[in-house]
């Protein structure tokens, strides 16, 4: 197999030679190019085209937020995950707007790290499940309703199309959920498009906090 390709972007040096050295642990992914900048990021992604560019947030010249946008408008075909810390929860909402697929935390599992990329570059949408409860609790004002909105927006849901948005939240792209329930890739992209309009979402990454608010997503 290809391996997967990846930008990294962080204007830490130590925190690019630890990332890269998790990353190196797994043969199916390869550091392509580094980035200590925004506008270096968006730069190599043009030159080096990526299966995925791994942003930090707090980036001089040009932030991981902005960074973000321009990838997906300039480069489609590269998936952004964003490197988070609880400290910038505020920034998530944006990042998902912009088009941001994954969020993994700095501290967290290599395992997560080397797990939310494999998922994006397929796809997919991971969020780390500490990540999770953080972007919950911070795009809902009302915390303690958040849940029960949840629960009735997928209520109308099929069972078949609430397992489906259960895997959607545990990162699983196309490929993989119809492999978990032995579907044709097709008839899972026509589940998840349904999911999306019935939800009233734009993506699958908001799909996925609807999945964890409403108690689908379980964690491993």
């Amino acid at each position: 197999m290809t391996a997967i390709r990846v930008l990294l972007a962080d204007d830490e040096t130590m925190i690019r030679a630890g990332v890269r050295a998790i990353l190196a642990a797994d043969p199916g992914i390869d550091v392509v190019a580094e980035a200590a900048d925004g506008r270096e990021a968006v730069e190599a992604v043009r030159a080096h085209r990526p299966d995925v560019a791994l942003l930090d947030i707090r980036m001089p010249r040009l932030d991981g937020l902005a960074a973000c946008e321009e990838i997906r408008r300039t480069t489609p075909g590269t998936a952004v995950a964003i490197l988070t810390t609880f400290s910038e929860d505020a920034y998530v909402s944006r990042a998902l707007g912009g088009g941001a697929t994954g969020f993994l935390l700095k501290s967290g599992d290599p395992y997560e790290l080397m797990a939310g990329v494999r998922a994006v570059a397929d796809g997919g949408a991971y969020l780390s499940p500490k990540v999770a409860r953080h972007v919950i609790a911070e795009l809902g004002g009302e915390r303690l309703t958040r849940g029960a909105a949840a629960r009735a927006r997928t209520a109308g849901l099929t069972a078949r199309e609430r397992d489906v948005l259960a895997l959607v939240g545990a990162g699983l792209s196309n490929a993989g959920i119809a492999r978990r329930l032995h579907l044709v890739e097709g008839t899972v992209k026509g589940y998840v498009s349904a999911i999306l309009n019935h939800l009233e979402v734009g993506n699958r990454v908001q799909a996925a906090i609807v999945a964890y608010e409403a108690g689908l997503v379980t964690e491993g």
